[in-house]
C-alpha cells in the first residue's frame, strides 16, 4: 500500500492559487478530480495524520501514487477543467451522480426532415429536443397515446416510414388519425414540421394558450354549423386536460427550475430532482452516491451541477432557476458556467418561504425516504442479514454470531434532561417491544453527568436489573443474591424503564423460544402475566454509540459487575470506525460489507430512540411552572392571568389588589400566587 509521505509535493512547490488537481495510482490511472480555491491549502489536507481523514479519502490517499495539477486564472475555468477531466478519465473515487438504470426522456428528432415522437435513452445527441426525464417510459407511451390525436405527429421508426412509403399506404396510426402519415404524402414535410412544433410548445409549457385557441375553434366551428369538426375538436381538449392533469401545477408562477435536496449520512448521500416547468413537475430523478470526503451539502450541489449538467447536448437542460437546499462556496463561479452553458442567466438560490420552501421540503422528504430504502433494502433477506451476522462474529473475534444485539445512545443538552435510549435486534431485525429508555439522575450532589458517567449508569442498572430478575428465577428464590448482582441503589424505578409508548411489537418477529423449568414456569417469563420481563435476556454483543472513551467505560462496569459472556463494541460516528475494549486501533470495515450496514442502522436506531426520549422531557419541562403548585389554580385560571399581566415577571411584581382584578381570582387565590412566585418574601 502506498504511503502518502512518499509522493507529497514538496514543501513551497504548491502554488496558492486556484486550480485542478488529479491523484493517479501506480499504474499511472486517474482515480480522482479536484478543484480548488487555494491548491495549497487544499492538496495539504490530503496529508495530514491518515486517522484525521475520512474514511474513504484514507483509501484514496493510500491507493495513490501521485499528484498533479494545472493553475487556472478564474474559477469558472476550474470549473470547465474539473469537467472535462472527469468527463475524460472517470475516476473511480469522485463522487458519481448515477445509477444502475438509464432514465427515459420523449424525445422530438429535430434534426430530421420528418421529426419523430419517441422514448429515448442514453447519451443524448445534438439537433434532438429531450422532455423528461420519466420514472417509467410507459409514462411516456401514455402521453403519447393521448396527445398524438391533437398533434398526429410521426413516432414510426425508420424502416417502417420507408416502407408504407414505398407501398403507398400508413400504418394504423395514420388510419385511426393518430399520424398524419407523411409518409404517404397527406402532409408535406413543413406541415408536419409546424404540428411537431406545437406539441414541442405545448411540452414545453405553452398548455394553456393552446387549449384556449382549441376553445375559439370549436366555437368557430359550432357558429358555422361545422358540428363533426366542433365535436373532433372538443375531444382534443378533454385529451389535453387529461395529459395537464397528469402534470400538477405545484408553482403557480411559472417557475422553470430544478429543485435539488439531499439526505446523508458520514458515508453516503441520496439525491432528489424534481424538474419544474412552466409550474408543473416534469419528470423526477434520484441517486444514491457514496462521499469521497467530508462533504458538506453545498459540496455535494457543486458536483451535481457539474455533473449533472455538464453533458447535456442539443436542448439545454439548465433551467433558468436552481433551487439547493445549501450555496457551496463557489456559487457565483458556478452560476457564470450554468449561466454559459444555458445561453442564458441561471440563479442559483436557497428557498427560503412560500410554495418553492414547501416543495423543497417534499424534495427532501423523498431523498430522506430514498436512503431510507437503501440501507433498509438488505433487511428483508434473511440470507442477506446472516451473512451479515456472520461478518460481525469474524470481525469482533466472535465464536458464533450474535443472534441478540442491544444498542446504547446518550441524549441531553449541556447536561440537562440526561436520557437513554436500549434498542434491541435479534435475527438482524429490530425487535420493538423489548425496546427500553433510561431517565438518568446524575450525581448524589445534583450536578449532571457526562456522557461516560451517564453510559456507566446506565449499564449498570440494566445489568443489575437481568441479574437480580436471574437470582429470583432460580429454583431456590430464597437463596441469598450474590452482592454483584445487587440493583443498583441510583437505579430508576421500573417506570423510567418503560418501553417507549409509540413502540409497537414487531409483528414479524419470532416469539423467544424458552424451556420449560420443572416447575411449570418458563425462565424470564412472569408467571402471573405470561410476558418477559423487564431486561430478562442478555444480549450477545453490545453496541455503544461512540468511540474507545465510551467503549472502555462501559468495559469497566462489565468488569466490575462480573459480566464476562458479553460482547462489546463501539461505532463511532464520524469516520464509522468499530472500536474494541483495550485496542488502540479500531477495526476498519469494508463500505460494502453488510456488517456495516446493520451496525449503522442498530446505532441510527439507538439514537432516534434516545433524541425522541430527550425531546419529551424537556418539552415537559419547559412547559412547567412556578404557578403549577399554587393550590386552586387551575391551566384556565393560569392563563387567564398570564394573558393579564404579559408574563410571569409582571405577575410577581404586581399586587395582590391587582391581581384580584383578573376575572375569577380571589384574595386568597391571589396571595397564594404572590408567595409562590415570591417565596423569599414570604412570612414564615
Amino acid at each position: 500500500m502506498p504511503d502518502p509521505s512518499t509522493y507529497r509535493p514538496a514543501p513551497g512547490t504548491i502554488p496558492d492559487a486556484p486550480g485542478v488537481y488529479r491523484f493517479r495510482d501506480p499504474a499511472g490511472r486517474v482515480i480522482y478530480v479536484g478543484k480548488a480555491k487555494s491548491l495549497r491549502s487544499r492538496l495539504n489536507s490530503y496529508f495530514a495524520d491518515l486517522w484525521s481523514l475520512h474514511a474513504r479519502t484514507q483509501q484514496m490517499v493510500t491507493t495513490a501514487a501521485g499528484v498533479d495539477w494545472v493553475t487556472v486564472g478564474t474559477e469558472v475555468e476550474a470549473l470547465q477543467l474539473e469537467f472535462s477531466w472527469i468527463k475524460e478519465f472517470d475516476p473511480r473515487f469522485n463522487v458519481k451522480y448515477r445509477d444502475d438504470k438509464s432514465y427515459p426522456f420523449l424525445a422530438v428528432t429535430l434534426n430530421e426532415e420528418y421529426p419523430r415522437l419517441q422514448v429515448m435513452r442514453g447519451a443524448k445527441r445534438k439537433g434532438v429536443r429531450y422532455f423528461g426525464p420519466y420514472s417509467h417510459a410507459w409514462a411516456i407511451r401514455e402521453t403519447l397515446d393521448l396527445l398524438l390525436r391533437v398533434f398526429p405527429a410521426r413516432t414510426c421508426s425508420t424502416g417502417v416510414f420507408k416502407r408504407s412509403a414505398q407501398i403507398g399506404r400508413p400504418c394504423l396510426l395514420g388510419y385511426i388519425g393518430k399520424c398524419s402519415a407523411p409518409c404517404t404524402g397527406q402532409v408535406s414535410a413543413e406541415q408536419h414540421r409546424a404540428i411537431v412544433d406545437d406539441f414541442c410548445d405545448f411540452m414545453a409549457g405553452k398548455t394553456d394558450a393552446f387549449v384556449k385557441r382549441l376553445e375559439r375553434d370549436m366555437l368557430d366551428a359550432s357558429e358555422e354549423l361545422e358540428f363533426e369538426r366542433a365535436a373532433r375538436l372538443r375531444d382534443d381538449i378533454a385529451a389535453l386536460r387529461r395529459a395537464m392533469e397528469k402534470q400538477t401545477v405545484v408553482l403557480g408562477d411559472g417557475t422553470d427550475a430544478d429543485v435539488v435536496a439531499f439526505a446523508e449520512d458520514p458515508l453516503e448521500a441520496a439525491v432528489q430532482v424534481f424538474n419544474v416547468r412552466d409550474g408543473r413537475i416534469r419528470g423526477q430523478r434520484g441517486w444514491v452516491v457514496e462521499k469521497v470526503e467530508n462533504l458538506t451539502a453545498g459540496d455535494l450541489v457543486h458536483h451535481f451541477c457539474t455533473q449533472t449538467y455538464g453533458e447535456s447536448e442539443g436542448e439545454a437542460d439548465v433551467p433558468r432557476e436552481l433551487l439547493v437546499p445549501e450555496l457551496p462556496d463557489d456559487a457565483e463561479a458556478l452560476a457564470d458556467w450554468l449561466s454559459e452553458r444555458r445561453g442564458s442567466r441561471v440563479s442559483l438560490r436557497v428557498p427560503q418561504r412560500g410554495d418553492k420552501r414547501s416543495l423543497m421540503e417534499t424534495v427532501a422528504r423523498n431523498a430522506g425516504e430514498s436512503l431510507q430504502r437503501h440501507k433498509l433494502r438488505r433487511a428483508g433477506d434473511l440470507t442477506t442479514r446472516n451473512k451479515a451476522l456472520e461478518e460481525i462474529a469474524e470481525a469482533l473475534g466472535l465464536d458464533t454470531a450474535p443472534l441478540r444485539i442491544e444498542c446504547y445512545d446518550v441524549s441531553h443538552i449541556q447536561g440537562t434532561d440526561v436520557v437513554a435510549s436500549m434498542v434491541v435486534f435479534e435475527d438482524g431485525l429490530a425487535r420493538k417491544a423489548e425496546y427500553r429508555r433510561f431517565a438518568v439522575r446524575g450525581n448524589p450532589d445534583g450536578s449532571g453527568l457526562d456522557d461516560l458517567a451517564a453510559m456507566s449508569e446506565v449499564m449498570r442498572r440494566r445489568f443489575a436489573r437481568y441479574k437480580a430478575q436471574a437470582v429470583a428465577d432460580a429454583p431456590d428464590s430464597a437463596a441469598e443474591p450474590d452482592s454483584a448482582a445487587e440493583p443498583d441503589s441510583a437505579a430508576e424505578p421500573d417506570s423510567a424503564a418503560e418501553p417507549d409508548s409509540a413502540a409497537e411489537p414487531d409483528p414479524a418477529a419470532e416469539p423467544v423460544e424458552a424451556t420449560v423449568e420443572p416447575s411449570g414456569e418458563l425462565p424470564g417469563i412472569d408467571p402471573l402475566t405470561g410476558k418477559p420481563r423487564r431486561f430478562a435476556y442478555p444480549p450477545q454483543l453490545i453496541v455503544v454509540d461512540g468511540g474507545q472513551p465510551q467503549v472502555n467505560a462501559v468495559a469497566t462496569v462489565l468488569a466490575e459487575m462480573g459480566v464476562t459472556d458479553v460482547a462489546l463494541c463501539g461505532l463511532a460516528k464520524r469516520l464509522e470506525e468499530v472500536w474494541l475494549p483495550g485496542d488502540d486501533f479500531p477495526v476498519i470495515l469494508p463500505r460494502t460489507s453488510e456488517a456495516l450496514y446493520l451496525l449503522q442502522r442498530v446505532r441510527d436506531e439507538a439514537h432516534r430512540f434516545a433524541i425522541t426520549f430527550h425531546r419529551q422531557r424537556r418539552s415537559k419541562r419547559m412547559t412547567e411552572s412556578a404557578l403549577d403548585g399554587v393550590a386552586g389554580l387551575g391551566e384556565t385560571r393560569r392563563k387567564a392571568l398570564l394573558r393579564h399581566f404579559g408574563s410571569v415577571k409582571r405577575l410577581a411584581a404586581a399586587t395582590p389588589e391587582e391581581i384580584i382584578e383578573v376575572p375569577g381570582i380571589g384574595r386568597r387565590t391571589a396571595e397564594a400566587v404572590l408567595a409562590a412566585l415570591n417565596p423569599a418574601a414570604a412570612p414564615n
